[in-house]
């Protein structure tokens, strides 16, 4: 059962048993408050957690001074939440327990699961199978427990919430790193940001990151939400999440780790080779409206400019960044990193730098709107804020406040607090090490920024996040150990034209006989390929020849061919050559489909040909994409700025590549055998208003088990 199975009264209660429990059972509590298993009971009185906590140890009647229960039956109540800190033998026992009871929700700290072997996978799918059939939620195992620093719930096994008096706040964070929340919420507390609730999500065998994140989107505590991820595990269930999100206004941040590309080194296709496992997981979170940023102080940071920042629509152009500042060196350092990261500042016009001198502001006219140590003056900055922020040219203005900020914040930064609630978001970098002055602004809801770094991070990540599509991929996934098999290119061609993506015309030869070929339907030269569903890279096996001019080199191109295959595949016996017209166009792409065993359907764009893995010039949305991502798409692809009239060269038919892109990636909503990955390479590209053309395709199919098609 997912949370999108549960009634709306049950979701409540599963976020009032995992943030708000009215009473704590702690199976296996310890009476050594300085173990493990004793941090729990210890946290809980210290941190001052109102509800009723029940020890349970059957070895022991008291545990820490307190009354301890022999088991979970014995207790004078049920429990709304369980912390299960027992081996992970007797955790299975444990949450049976929880279900004869009706024991809401169960964290299991035990690990030594499905991450041990064959023993523990065992373990793990008799805890899912007991969870299930008993109809208790469960956290972990794995899990280091869940805290919520607004009731004082610390319920939790993590060494650093012996920390005293964490601030509360408003955003709820899961991890999938157990240490993590720790590190967040220390580092929060240094820079006076609190939480509404922190999770560490473990083994995620029952309860995954987006469904807990669903559980809270209702609840007024939480208006923003930190992630911090390994993996994509779950991402049916982030990418609910996400939209949900989306749709009431709370943003989202993520932080993950894992560029490992293994994932993609299993694909047939260069699809699967170029959508390297972060590259997709990077558009996954893009697509779904996720502020995915690379530094740990941007996590923290992101999420005040995210509730200001609107979601930008596929299609949207460049973000127009706007800098004042009263140092001139600490404003380039935060130019030089947004360049860095893509965003070029925009440089004020004419008339608005007119406007400032009219109003006494001196600023030279440049990209940074230096205002110099005159702004350190209320009333000059006040006037500088007012004309840029009400000016329509920017998205996003950013003022980078000096040395002022540490010694006097409450004047440096009075002009800041006057005009935050302007129509353009205002955002501020201090360049001093000033806590005070980044209290003083979070405190205001401004978003304030102790690095360089962390601000262009949070800026680009902000700016990268798209408005979800309407509605998720329809289309049956397959599933990546099922049987497979690849279309020949026949029947790829056949694929093909059921999406209306067009394709060289082709003639099938049988190699067994003496075919015929002095009568080809279209002229030399012709293009000759082996026709064989197990050969998908056809040139690395010498299976292509171009240029053949007549019937007698056809005749020798086929000969060619299949002795270069007998050489390089001995277990493949050519039975049939593929003929073709020699057809060439301005240039070559490649727009490929494939389901990432993560993130699901992707489409890619890429420079074609045989070089296509090497230049890496590619750009990847999630499926389906519509025709403003298609078109940002082509955008984001250096190679086609050939196409775009660059140094008088002809134009290509861009309008055609971005049909093509549509219509490949609209197999994530199409009925009909699953497919894995689909792949044009190359996409002939012809003059502006002469379309494209597919020269050769790879399409890769689920079949039912036992058969040979599909």
């Amino acid at each position: 059962m997912t949370i999108d199975h549960l009634t709306a009264p049950a979701v409540r209660d599963l976020s009032h048993a995992i943030l708000a429990p009215s009473s704590i059972a702690l199976v296996g509590a310890s009476d050594d408050p300085g173990k493990t298993t004793g941090r729990p009971l210890r946290f809980l009185r210290a941190s001052g957690y109102a509800g009723r906590i029940y020890p349970v140890n059957p070895r022991r009647d008291i545990v820490q001074g307190e009354k301890a229960w022999p088991s979970l039956t014995d207790l004078p109540e049920v429990p709304e939440h369980v912390f299960i800190m027992t081996g992970s033998d007797t955790a299975v026992a444990a949450v049976e327990e929880c279900g004869r009871l009706g024991v809401t929700v169960a964290t299991v700290l035990a690990s030594g699961f499905s991450e041990s072997g064959p023993a523990g996978a065992e373990r793990e799918r008799r805890l899912i199978e007991t969870a299930r059939t008993c109809g208790v939620r469960l956290i972990g195992p794995s899990s280091l427990g869940v805290a919520n620093p607004n009731n004082g719930l610390v319920l939790t096994a993590n060494a650093a919430f012996a920390e005293k008096d964490l601030p509360g706040g408003s955003t709820f964070v899961a991890s999938q790193s157990g240490s993590m929340i720790g590190a967040l919420a220390s580092r929060g507390k240094a820079r006076g940001i609190g939480f509404a609730g922190l999770v560490s999500t473990g083994g995620e065998c029952d309860l995954s990151v987006g469904e807990l994140c669903t559980a809270t989107l209702d609840d007024p505590a939480v208006t923003s939400y930190l992630l911090f991820l390994e993996n994509l595990r779950g991402a049916d269930e982030l990418r609910d999440f996400a939209r949900g999100a989306a749709e009431r206004g709370k943003p989202v941040t993520v932080y993950k780790l894992g560029r490992s590309d293994a994932a993609a080194e299993l694909a047939v296709s260069h699809t699967g080779a170029l959508a390297g496992a972060d590259d997709v997981a990077a558009e996954f979170f893009a697509d779904n409206a996720i502020a995915r940023v690379d530094t740990v102080e941007g996590l923290l940071e992101c999420a005040a400019l995210a509730a200001r920042l609107p979601i930008r629509p596929a299609g949207s152009p460049p973000p127009r960044v706007g800098v004042v500042t009263t140092t001139g060196g600490g404003a380039a350092m935060v130019v030089d990193q947004l360049g860095v990261r893509g965003i070029d500042v925009q440089r004020a016009s004419d008339e608005t730098f007119a406007e400032l001198a009219r109003r006494g502001v001196d600023a030279s006219p440049a990209r940074i709107v230096d205002v110099t140590l005159a702004g350190t003056k209320y009333e000059v900055m006040s006037q500088a804020l007012d004309v840029l922020l009400s000016s329509g040219e920017f998205d996003l203005l950013i003022a980078v406040i000096g040395s002022s900020a540490r010694f006097n914040p409450e004047l440096a930064l009075r002009a800041l607090i006057d005009s935050k609630d302007a129509p353009t978001p205002l955002a501020a970098f201090i360049v001093p090490d000033a806590p005070d002055a980044l209290t003083l602004l979070a405190d205001k809801n401004i978003p304030a920024f102790r690095t360089p770094e962390a601000c262009a991070d949070v800026v680009a990540a902000t700016f990268r996040r798209r408005t979800p599509h309407t509605t998720p991929p329809l289309a049956a996934r397959p599933d990546e150990n099922s049987p497979s098999r690849i279309l020949d290119e026949v029947e790829a061609y056949g694929f093909l034209d059921t999406l209306s993506i067009p394709h060289a015309p082709a003639l099938v030869l049988d190699v067994l006989e003496d075919p015929v070929i002095d009568t080809l339907p279209f002229p030399y030269p012709v293009v000759a390929k082996v026709l064989d569903s197990r050969i998908a890279h056809k040139s690395d096996v010498g299976g292509v020849v171009l240029h053949i001019a007549n019937e007698q080199q056809l005749r020798d191109a086929v000969a060619r061919i299949v002795q270069s295959v007998a050489e390089h595949r001995p277990d493949v016996q050519v039975q049939r050559i593929l003929v073709q017209p020699m057809v060439s166009g301005l240039g070559e792409v490649l727009v490929g489909y494939r389901v990432d065993p993560d993130a699901g359907p992707i489409v890619m764009l890429a420079a074609g040909g045989e070089l296509a893995e090497i230049h890496r010039d590619r750009s990847i949305r999630t499926a389906p994409a519509s025709r403003e991502a298609a078109v940002e798409m082509t955008e984001e692809v250096a190679a086609l700025e050939l196409y775009r009239g660059f140094r008088g060269r002809d134009h290509g038919d861009v309008d055609a590549i971005v049909d093509t892109i549509v219509a490949l990636s609209s197999i994530a909503e199409r009925p009909g055998p699953a497919v894995f990955e689909a792949e044009v390479n190359p996409l002939l590209i012809n003059k502006t208003g002469h379309g494209v053309c597919a020269v050769d395709a790879l399409v890769r199919i689920a079949i039912a088990e036992g058969q040979e098609h599909a």
